[in-house]
């Protein structure tokens, strides 16, 4: 079997790890970089920490800070204007998922120009943008190392999967003090899109041995300490795990692909403004019940690795807790319904059928073991609404 894997070439990994970016721009030899992040990590003081690191070495750096959660095409159209005006030869990542993802886009977008709709799948996105330093800032997307972005298109609320090696950074600094102030709902958000992002992988059709290892170690690093951090956000050794388990998960997934969890949340997240996180947490113990019985043995390595399970328990046995156990994360985490969340139930049934179809669409749901037919990707949706 060949495993065709994508890594960034960097990476520093570890506590204090971002004081290594000036030498990550030293081997680019880069010396116009533009920092792009949020408003949030300008007010936790991130980007002044970051711009001093770069000051010590004599790198000096300009800073856009208006991206926005669940970026949008429009969203990333100053960004794009800001690199090309300033003729920006390294980009600085420094936030969560919706911040690289911008920045990713923003990569591509500034070198070769169109709209973000002619990059989207099934097109294959190689070609070389401005190169990027990832530094995330949550422990959950894994964008850092994937060669995946996401983008909504204002015109059709479409949430776009993008994918290629065009976005997959050129390094990627992996620090879990950087997540020391999350609040607890990020931390859930975040930390269920990493498991997410792990078993996904792990029952991948793409699944590979390379996935696999890196799959099964994220949920063994995840799986334990993802309650910790929420009720105590300063274990520094739980942040730690949780961090480094988020960025494998991120390797098992760029390197297997998500499947039917995340082909199902990007249409909730683009219509009713669900955090990616949030709508992948709603949907994962549904999701896993209706696919479970066309991979049982996987869905049981699963349970292993999150320590619900004994190797030598029956394989149904296992099953039944994995289930019992992603339902108890999500009650325990306070994970909303979407009738809780807020959406109206009709307005829900009146885009229904379009989610159904940009989420085929997307791909993901044909990686998943067991693939579903619209009539029941309808029920596994409606059974989200209470």
């Amino acid at each position: 079997m060949i495993a065709s894997v994508t890594l960034p070439r960097m990476m520093e990994i570890g506590g204090g790890a971002v004081a290594q970016v000036p030498n990550m721009i030293k081997n680019l030899n880069a010396s116009r970089v533009l920092l792009i992040t949020d408003k949030n990590m300008v007010e936790f003081g991130y980007v002044a920490k970051l711009q001093g690191i770069l000051i010590e070495a004599d790198i000096a750096s300009s800073v856009y800070a208006d991206t926005i959660p669940e970026p949008t095409s429009s969203s990333i159209e100053e960004a794009v204007l800001v690199t090309r005006e300033g003729n920006f030869d390294c980009i600085i990542a420094l936030g969560g998922g919706s911040a690289i993802d911008s920045a990713k886009a923003v990569s591509i977008l500034a070198r070769f120009g169109g709209k973000m709709r002619d990059y989207k799948v099934p097109r294959m996105v190689n070609e070389e943008g401005i190169p990027i330093i990832a530094i995330p800032t949550t422990a959950g997307t894994g964008s850092e190392v994937t060669r995946f972005t996401v983008i909504t298109d204002d015109e059709s609320e479409e949430k776009m999967l993008c994918v290629g090696l065009g976005f997959a950074p050129y390094a990627a600094v992996v620090d879990y003090e950087l997540t020391m102030s999350l609040p607890a709902r990020t931390t859930a958000d975040t930390g269920i899109d990493a498991l997410t992002h792990a078993i996904e992988a792990y029952v991948s059709k793409k699944a590979s041995p390379f996935s696999d290892y890196h799959a099964l170690e994220a949920i063994r690093l995840i799986a334990p300490n993802l309650r910790t951090v929420y009720h105590d956000g300063k274990d520094t050794d739980a942040r730690e795990k949780l961090m480094r388990g988020a960025t494998y998960a991120g390797i098992a997934f760029s390197n297997a692909s998500v499947a039917l969890v995340h082909g199902m949340s990007r249409p909730i997240g683009a219509f009713f403004h669900v955090p990616h996180g949030l709508s992948n947490a709603m949907l994962l113990p549904t999701v896993t019940a209706f696919s479970i019985e066309a991979a049982p043995e996987r869905y049981a390595d699963c349970a292993v690795a999150m320590g619900i399970a004994q190797q030598d328990d029956p394989i149904d046995v296992a099953n039944a807790r994995l289930i019992e156990e992603l339902a108890a994360i999500n009650l325990e985490l306070n994970v909303p319904t979407l009738e809780e969340f807020g959406v109206e139930f009709s307005m829900f049934e009146t885009v229904l059928n379009t989610m159904i179809e940009q989420a085929l669409l997307s791909g993901s749901p044909a990686n998943n073991p067991k693939v579903p037919t619209p009539d029941e990707m309808k029920n596994l949706y409606l059974n989200l609404w209470s």
